[in-house]
C-alpha cells in the first residue's frame, strides 16, 4: 500500500473546492485563502464566502458527518478575521504605493478593468467608511476595493479602523451561520446530500449579508429622487 507524499497531496488540492481546502489544510487553508482573496489582485476567484460557511460547519459537533474534519471554532473566529484584515491592509498598501500603475494591464480572463471601475463606484457612492465595510460582502469588489482605497489616498489609519469592523462582521458572521446551521442541515437533507444543498444555502447567507448594501442603495436612490424633485421648486423661487 502506497501513501501520497505531501507534494502530491498539495498538487491534488482543488483551490476552488472548499471541502478539499478544509480537509487538506484546515484552519491554515482558511487563513491563506482569505488573505489571498482580500490582499492579492489575483485572489478574487477564491471561494471566500463558501469556505467560511463550510468552515463553520467543520467546527460544529456534526463536522465529521458532513466535512470529514473537525476544526476549532474559537481558533477560526480569531484567525479568519485576522487574515482578512491583514490581507485587506496589504491591498491598501499596494494601491497607495503603486497607484494606478497597479491596474495598468490589459483585460484578461482573470483581470477586468470593469471590476476596478465597479470598486471605484462603490467608493464614490458610499464614501470611504461604508464602502470598506459593504465591499466585504460582495465578491470581486472585496478584493479590488482595498487597493482602490489606497490609490484614492484613503489614510491607512482610517482604512484600518473600518477594515477591522468589516473583516470581523464578514468572517465571523458567516462562520457562525455555518456553525449554527450544521445540525439542521444534516438532519434535514442528510450528510450524503449536503453538497447538493450547500451552494443554495451559501447563496442565501450571502443574500442576507447583502441586506445592508440593498438598504443603502435604496436610501441613496430615494435621496437622489428627492433632490431632483426639489430642484425645480427651488428654481421657481429665484
Amino acid at each position: 500500500m502506497t501513501t501520497a507524499t505531501p507534494s502530491a497531496l498539495t498538487a491534488a488540492v482543488n483551490l476552488l473546492d472548499p471541502t478539499s481546502l478544509l480537509q487538506t489544510f484546515g484552519v491554515v487553508g482558511v487563513a491563506a485563502t482569505l488573505f489571498a482573496e482580500t490582499g492579492l489582485l489575483v485572489g478574487f476567484f477564491l471561494p471566500g464566502d463558501s469556505l467560511l460557511f463550510l468552515a463553520g460547519i467543520a467546527a460544529s459537533p456534526v463536522a465529521q458527518d458532513i466535512v470529514g474534519v473537525r476544526l476549532s471554532l474559537p481558533l477560526l473566529l480569531l484567525v479568519a478575521p485576522l487574515a482578512a484584515i491583514i490581507g485587506a491592509q496589504l491591498g491598501h498598501h499596494l494601491g497607495s504605493r503603486f497607484g494606478r500603475r497597479l491596474f495598468a494591464k490589459p483585460d484578461s480572463r482573470l483581470f477586468k478593468s470593469a471590476h476596478v471601475a465597479r470598486a471605484e463606484a462603490y467608493f464614490d457612492r458610499y464614501g470611504p467608511a461604508k464602502a470598506v465595510i459593504l465591499a466585504r460582502f460582495v465578491p470581486v469588489v472585496r478584493t479590488l476595493l482595498n487597493p482602490v482605497a489606497g490609490v484614492l489616498q484613503m489614510p491607512p489609519g482610517r482604512f484600518l479602523r473600518w477594515n477591522i469592523i468589516g473583516g470581523l462582521l464578514w468572517t465571523d458572521a458567516i462562520l457562525l451561520a455555518g456553525y449554527l446551521a450544521a445540525g439542521t442541515l444534516r438532519d434535514t437533507v442528510g450528510a450524503q446530500n449536503i453538497d447538493r444543498y450547500l451552494l443554495p444555502v451559501i447563496a442565501l447567507i450571502v443574500l442576507v449579508s447583502l441586506t445592508p448594501l440593498f438598504i443603502e442603495v435604496l436610501r441613496h436612490r430615494r435621496g437622489r429622487r428627492t433632490a431632483e424633485g426639489a430642484a425645480p421648486i427651488d428654481g421657481g423661487h429665484r
